[in-house]
């Protein structure tokens, strides 16, 4: 048993869908679950619809979503002999909400709509391979993981989501050796649709991996495997072979956009190995991830863009005690934003975090009871691991530096301009 994850980029149009179709002829005798998202852009497409709806705009929202459903008809009549009625069911089980009003909040409808993406894909590329002569059963993965209802970021039942893997999935495989599903999604007890926090389509893959105790996931990507950089910002980017997992994870933790924070733990937990594989050339080698821990590696940089400095200074010169932070996280957690950066003086706490702006200025005008509250933006956010000064020094130079942090093996650096 071997677990896939394709990415959007990779099932984006026919063309590709066709590349992904000939990647799995190749494994058509082995047992291989297969986790897709969304195709493309679409999630981020989705979103403007939610956005649209929430705002009481019918109008907007229906033309957003008519766009998306008038791509995804257009890609399945060029790839199918026969049309698909499942499209039409998940395109109206979307329009009936997008005709109500928003009584409940963002992130419930949120969810309710932004799970059609991974459906809509999946539902295409299943139907394309069966008529192509390559047999495989479609799941929707709502009736599989089950999660509490922390809409936008659910958390797994994990007792729950491993009986339902045990009861619905390992049957499939008795009459075909290939099961494709989603990645993101999951459902509510009361059969409400959750995501499991953006980027989640590599999670849910590696919960598959876990549960179903795996040989190995492959997480296939449009380049050749993990960089050490982005290569569309640094083209003297270069593949690194093999990781651990806590290199990894450290990277995921700092911003590096190859694989999701949480996707590593479940593949520790039982030694299952990942590898990252090129899916416009699946000859390459990829990129290896596994437990030992490596040594000489190059400098890792991560650099995010689109970031947000935020002073909270006490009103009274009071010292930032332990009960001015917890209220901040408390905040925090209520708005779920995660500081990417944070520094205390004795009488302000500082954090660089992702320019959410609605949630920023919600989180400012709260913590303003407390605090003098000072929001700087359009800032950039540099990690480096493994760095050398020298290195640093060309990836900066002439940038104005707003904060500096340091340790032994990693450095970031807060910048203007």
């Amino acid at each position: 048993m071997q677990i896939f994850k394709f990415g959007g980029a990779s099932v984006n149009n026919v063309d590709r869908i066709k590349k992904a179709a000939q990647i799995l002829y190749q494994y058509k005798n082995e047992k291989t679950l297969v986790v897709i998202s969304a195709m493309g852009k679409t999630t981020n497409e989705l979103e403007l619809v939610v956005h649209a709806f929430y705002e009481k705009d019918t109008d907007k929202s229906l033309a957003l979503f008519h766009e998306i459903k008038r791509k995804h008809l257009d890609i399945a009549a060029e790839l199918l002999k026969k049309p698909l009625p499942v499209l039409l069911d998940f395109f109206t089980e979307v329009e009936w909400l997008l005709h109500d009003k928003p009584v409940k909040h963002f992130d419930y409808f949120y969810d309710q709509v932004v799970c059609i993406g991974e459906l809509l894909s999946t539902a295409i590329v299943s139907a394309y391979l069966n008529e192509t002569g390559l047999e495989n059963k479609w799941l929707d993965v709502r009736d599989i993981f089950r999660t509490d209802n922390n809409f936008r970021d659910a958390m797994i039942d994990y007792q729950q989501t491993t009986l339902n893997i045990h009861e619905t999935v390992w049957p499939q495989f008795e009459t075909s050796s290939l099961v494709i599903t989603q990645g993101f999604i999951g459902a509510t007890s009361d059969n409400e649709s959750t995501t499991l926090g953006r980027e989640g389509s590599d999670f849910s893959a590696a919960v598959f991996a876990n549960i179903l105790d795996a040989e190995n996931l492959i997480i296939w990507k449009d380049v050749p495997g993990v960089m050490n950089a982005d290569p569309k910002k640094f083209p003297d980017a270069v593949l690194i072979p093999e990781l651990s997992y806590v290199e990894v994870i450290e990277m995921a933790y700092y911003g590096a956009q190859v694989i999701h924070p949480k996707t590593i733990k479940p593949l520790q937990n039982k030694q299952i190995p990942l590898y990252v594989k090129s899916f416009l050339d699946p000859s390459l080698p990829g990129t290896l991830i596994k437990k030992q821990l490596l040594i000489n590696l190059p400098p890792v940089i991560v650099f995010k863009e689109n970031q947000v400095m935020i002073e909270f200074r006490t009103r009274d010169f009071s010292f930032v005690g332990e009960e001015h932070v917890t209220r901040l996280y408390q905040i925090f957690k209520q708005h779920k934003l995660t500081p990417n950066l944070t520094q205390n003086t004795a009488i302000s706490f500082l954090c660089v975090m992702d320019d959410h702006e609605e949630k920023i200025e919600q989180l400012s005008l709260e913590s303003a009871e407390v605090f003098e509250v000072n929001v700087t933006r359009e800032l950039q956010l540099l990690t480096v691991r493994h760095f050398k000064e020298a290195h640093l020094n060309d990836i900066i130079k002439e940038r104005t530096i707003l904060l500096r942090q340091e340790t032994k093996d990693v450095v970031q650096v807060l910048m203007a301009g």
